[in-house]
């Protein structure tokens, strides 16, 4: 019996000795007939197979456990293998039984077992969502716990006590049972219980809406060498939920597949149940609406099997959210919604009831039944303009209650009113963005904006009001761009991995060469990883969000003798804002289908000129198709704002495509200065920061491009006080160090972009790729940078036209200039561009009017002149 124990003790600490030490115990109880000590030995084994995943082989041990103490009349130490085994029934989702086996218990135990089944008990309640009964058992439970000095019962009881609070949505009293059952497991031994709370504690940052922190805690518990043998899933799922919650909907799909594929395979169906549905808010929240009700009804079967009601009510609201508007007509989706909000009021999920009030709300504004639209707000907003949603749940649900309110607003003709609920909506996804240190976080979190920006944007427009339109435009571009980064610029973590990932690129460019083998896959996409989550845990910012857009006053005085021009899209259609001579218009541009076509063709036409060859007639035809496309797409896009423009020197503010297109191609742009920004805002900031004027010059070149180190060269013979870094010297550190606060900075290096995720865009240097992880980090960007490389401007767009990429990097940390490349480039024709370029800039010439007077002495007949000068565009001021 003293052995068995001992391995029942072990347990927590150990589980596979555990199973060792039971298996002998079992054998020795067997060998002297001692029932007690072989129903004890059986359970040590079942809740050690527990702990290492191997749910089946956990009951069948328990249960081996109960006939031998039934049969041997042994009725105290069946009961508490029964309790025992009603937490493996929990785990296996067959939580009816568990109830049963739990209740069977409970007649035969006193005391102290007597506590601990009732605690057992109480969690069983929870997971089928009675969480009112759950919370008053764990009350009335945890004293008898403490006066019997029992610390693992009363850590395990903390712990569910704090899962429930945070799904109740009360941080501070999670953390507070958090903190004791850590403290509570430490004190036992029990690191990997107290990793597990490590990651519970994550939980409550993420409740209380600090992504980066939640996330830092998961990396630290899963780094945790307890949790190094014996992965959690649902530390899995619970990444899953922050990375919701701040727009990474692609990782975090990836994140729930990888939980659902653990929970399956140890057979843990009531785990297995949410991740289910779990996988499905991710297809949601990427508009796979089939995908997700398919998920979500998957999910529903499971809690319906498992008798779990509350979490069935869950599972209907995300198969309603995908795909409830497309199938139900507006009237039966009411009704629909506000069932399954009362069920889950019911069970207590108060968030998850907003929601759907939410969705109830939106169908009945939509059926024309504004009373009861009112009706249905009225437990998460007030009708006043000036009143707060409430501040509960997650800031997708918060916008989407102010989203919501607009809507009954528009519908009643308060237009102005409509407006404040969708500013007051921005405002919060703008201060959220603000208290999130990372680029790729911020970003991403614009996605929760869009439907409210689309619907400001809607409201002006159908005014007619083009100042209004050029201030909704602006209202929720590139906001992410506003915010300085604010990783340090020494965080060791984010440091060492860059340093890593720089390594494997160089093993990987090596054993190109060599034809030796190069690093795995999996070696470099760990690498990778290691990069990105380090990147997400910067602190918080120092500034608060700028919730305004510029006015339009403010823009015409920056302006001075130039216009402006900015792009929108309402549907399929593009419509452009003028800024011109003081006066703003709004214009009808095209079809965004045509101008798509258009651009296509444009950049074939560039890249045929580039590498045109043969008969000078057989030139002379590539050489002309270019300029068709050139002419159609500028007729396309400037066409109908050619005459307020006139001649003026030109802002263009693009959107959706039309940030790679090659402006210096479109021919009513010749000899003009052109400088494109991501927004409005974005190229004012720029114009208002002080103009540098030390003289400090860095030109470097980076590996492969023979040409680019010619062009250098060639460079530093006109800049003779130039700082020069070529051939091994060319190195990340040192042209990191070399950039930060020049106020010229070439560097022609081959570029990468990564669509995937455009943080780890890249030029590729002596020693690997230089990242827009490794730009962040430094202290002061330069004032003008040159990046000659192919594509070295092209970004990729997020929603809320958010730009990521090498160039907005630059322009968020405070260059004022990015001369760079939006299509392929020769580097060999680039070369006497870039001499001549830079001669006007070494001559005090501003970027953009030195870029138009390169592009101008051109010979019409250098066609890999003519195609390298067209792929350059001035970015910023």
């Amino acid at each position: 019996m003293e052995h068995a124990a001992a391995a029942l003790d072990l347990v927590g600490r150990d589980p596979r000795l555990a199973l060792t030490e039971a298996d002998a115990a079992a054998a020795e109880a067997l060998a002297a007939g001692d029932p007690t000590a072989l129903c004890t030995a059986h359970r040590a084994a079942g809740l050690a197979l527990r702990g290492l995943g191997d749910l089946p082989g956990a009951e069948a041990r328990l249960r081996t456990g109960i006939r031998a103490a039934t049969r041997a009349g042994a009725e105290q130490a069946a009961a508490e293998a029964r309790m025992s085994l009603a937490f493996i029934l929990l785990d296996r989702g067959r939580l009816r039984t568990a109830l049963t086996e739990a209740d069977r218990a409970a007649g035969r135990l006193t005391g102290l077992p007597a506590a601990r089944l009732a605690s057992q008990r109480a969690l069983i309640l929870q997971r089928t969502g009675r969480l009112d009964e759950a919370l008053a058992a764990y009350a009335a439970t945890l004293p008898h716990l403490r006066r019997a000095g029992d610390l693992l019962w009363q850590a395990r009881l903390h712990n569910n006590r704090g899962l429930l609070h945070a799904h109740r949505g009360a941080p501070a009293a999670a953390e507070a049972d958090f903190i004791r059952a850590r403290s509570l497991w430490h004190a036992l031994s029990m690191d990997v219980h107290a990793a597990e709370s490590e990651c519970n504690l994550a939980n409550v940052a993420a409740l209380s809406g600090d992504a980066p922190a939640a996330l830092a805690g998961y990396d630290r518990a899963e780094r945790s060498p307890a949790l190094r043998t014996r992965p959690i899933p649902q530390l899995q799922l619970n990444r899953c939920q922050v990375l919701l919650s701040v727009g990474l909907f692609e990782d975090a799909r990836r994140t729930a597949q990888r939980a659902v594929a653990e929970l399956r395979e140890a057979d843990a169906a009531a785990d297995l149940a949410e991740a289910q549905l779990w996988l499905a808010e991710t297809a949601a929240a990427l508009g796979l609406r089939e995908v997700a009700a398919r998920e979500a009804r998957e999910a529903l079967d499971l809690f319906t099997r498992q008798g779990r009601p509350g979490w069935a009510s869950l599972a209907r609201l995300v198969a309603l959210r995908a795909v409830g508007e497309h199938d139900l007509a507006p009237r039966a989706l009411v009704r629909s919604a506000l069932e399954c909000a009362e069920a889950l009021a019911a069970a207590g999920w108060r968030v998850a009831e907003l929601d759907a009030r939410l969705i109830a709300a939106g169908a009945a504004v939509r059926a024309g039944d504004l009373a009861t639209a009112e009706r249905v707000l009225g437990p998460a907003t007030g009708s006043r303009p000036t009143r707060p949603v409430r501040s509960s749940g997650t800031l997708e649900t918060r916008v989407r209650a102010w989203h919501a309110q607009a809507l009954l607003r528009q519908a009643r003709g308060d237009r102005r009113g409509a407006l404040a609920a969708l500013r007051a909506g921005l405002a919060l996804v703008g201060r959220y963005q603000a208290a999130l240190g990372a680029t790729e976080l911020r970003v991403h979190v614009s996605a929760f904006g869009a439907e409210p920006a689309a619907l400001g944007l809607d409201l002006a427009l159908a005014a007619g009001d083009a100042r209004m339109v050029l201030g909704w435009a602006e209202r929720a571009r590139a906001r992410a761009l506003r915010l300085r980064p604010v990783k340090p610029p020494h965080d060791p973590e984010l440091a060492e991995a860059l340093v890593e990932l720089r390594r494997l690129a160089a093993q990987d460019t090596a054993a190109r060469r060599s034809g030796s083998s190069a690093p795995a896959d999996a070696v470099r996409r760990a690498a990778e990883d290691r990069v990105v989550r380090a990147s997400r845990v910067a602190g918080s910012p120092l500034h608060r969000p700028e919730d305004a857009p510029p006015n339009a006053a403010a823009l015409v005085a920056a302006l001075g003798d130039a216009a402006l021009v900015e792009f929108v899209r309402r549907g399929g259609e593009l419509l452009a804002v003028t800024l011109s001579a003081g006066r703003c218009r709004l214009r009808p541009v095209a079809e965004l289908a045509e101008v798509t076509a258009a651009l296509d063709a444009a950049v074939a036409g560039l890249n045929a000129l580039a590498m045109a060859f043969g008969t000078p007639r057989g030139r002379a035809a590539v050489r002309a198709s270019a300029q068709a496309a050139g002419r159609r797409l500028d007729d396309l896009l400037l066409g109908p704002v050619r005459a307020e423009l006139g001649d003026r020197p030109l802002v263009v503010v693009p959107t959706s495509g039309l940030h790679g297109v090659p402006w210096g191609l479109l021919p009513s742009l010749t000899g003009r200065p052109v400088r494109v920004a991501p927004s409005a805002a974005a190229w004012l900031r720029a114009v208002r920061s002080p103009v540098r004027r030390g003289g400090r010059v860095l030109l470097a070149a980076g590996p492969g491009l023979p040409a680019a180190r010619s062009e250098v060269a060639a460079l530093a013979r006109r800049a003779p006080a130039a700082e020069v870094l070529l051939d091994d010297r060319a190195t990340v550190p040192a042209v990191l160090a070399a950039v930060d606060g020049a106020d010229l900075a070439h560097v022609a290096a081959h570029g990468r972009l990564r669509t995937d995720n455009p943080l780890l865009s890249a030029l590729e240097l002596a020693d690997g790729p230089l990242t827009v992880y490794d730009l962040e980090r430094l202290s002061r960007a330069p004032e003008v940078v040159v990046l000659p490389a192919c594509q070295s401007g092209v970004a990729a767009v997020r929603a809320g036209d958010e730009v990521i990429g090498l160039v907005s990097a630059l322009l968020a940390l405070g260059a004022r200039t990015v001369v760079a490349t939006a299509v392929p480039v020769s580097d060999v024709d680039t070369e006497p561009v870039m001499l001549a370029l830079h001669e006007r800039l070494l001559a005090g010439v501003p970027p953009a009017e030195a870029m138009a007077a390169t592009r101008a002495a051109i010979a019409p007949t250098d066609d890999g002149a003519v195609a390298a000068a067209a792929g350059f565009v001035t970015f910023g001021a």
